[in-house]
């Protein structure tokens, strides 16, 4: 039987790695979980992507590189006019909306599975770089870094605890990094 042409079977792949570890967490991601969600052979997997890491790093790269998850969206929120926690708190509530949640816990799985996958550290890298790079446009480098920080380490405690998304807390954390007053609202000569 002929071998059936098939440009698209590589994206499958990585697009059915997305939703396994998406839907079932990155523990769950096999070659084989890979190959029955994207309906190919199982040796499709292996000829596209020798190890999980391979393949780790291409759902990475993808993920980062995606609208609405791609620190570049970032823009469309931060380029608005006012103060710069409403415009974080703002991104970050249309971040962590409901509708995204399973794919920020997926997305922050994969970036801290750097940590234990060497081959994954490079594309986290990037994606932290990135993320400074977007921050210090609206601010210092030193307060980017912080703010970056901030942003993490709200996300991955909202993630963990399950806890809602309180906007006006978020704000009031930025505005303590930024130096803007906890209650600041944008007046009507702002922008």
């Amino acid at each position: 039987m002929p071998r059936r042409y098939d440009p698209e079977r590589r994206q499958r792949i990585i697009d059915a790695a997305i939703r396994v570890a998406e839907e079932r967490g990155i523990g769950a991601l096999s070659h084989r979980a890979v190959a029955a969600e994207a309906d190919v052979p199982l040796g499709s997997t292996t000829y596209h992507f020798a190890s999980l890491d391979d393949l780790l790093v291409a759902a990475l790269r993808q993920v980062c590189g995606e609208s609405g998850t791609a620190v570049e969206g970032w823009t469309a929120y931060l380029d608005r006019a006012g103060p710069l926690a409403d415009r974080i708190a703002d991104l970050l509530a249309a971040y962590m909306d409901e509708s995204r949640s399973g794919r920020v816990r997926m997305e922050y799985e994969l970036y801290l599975a750097a940590l234990r996958r060497p081959a994954l550290s490079p594309v986290a890298a990037e994606w932290l770089d990135s993320t400074l790079e977007v921050l210090a446009r609206y601010t210092d480098p030193g307060t980017a870094r912080v703010l970056g920080a901030l942003i993490d380490g709200l996300l991955l405690q909202l993630l963990l605890t399950g806890r809602p998304f309180d906007r006006d807390t978020v704000r009031a954390e930025v505005a303590r990094v930024v130096g803007e007053e906890p209650g600041e609202r944008p007046r009507a000569s702002d922008g």
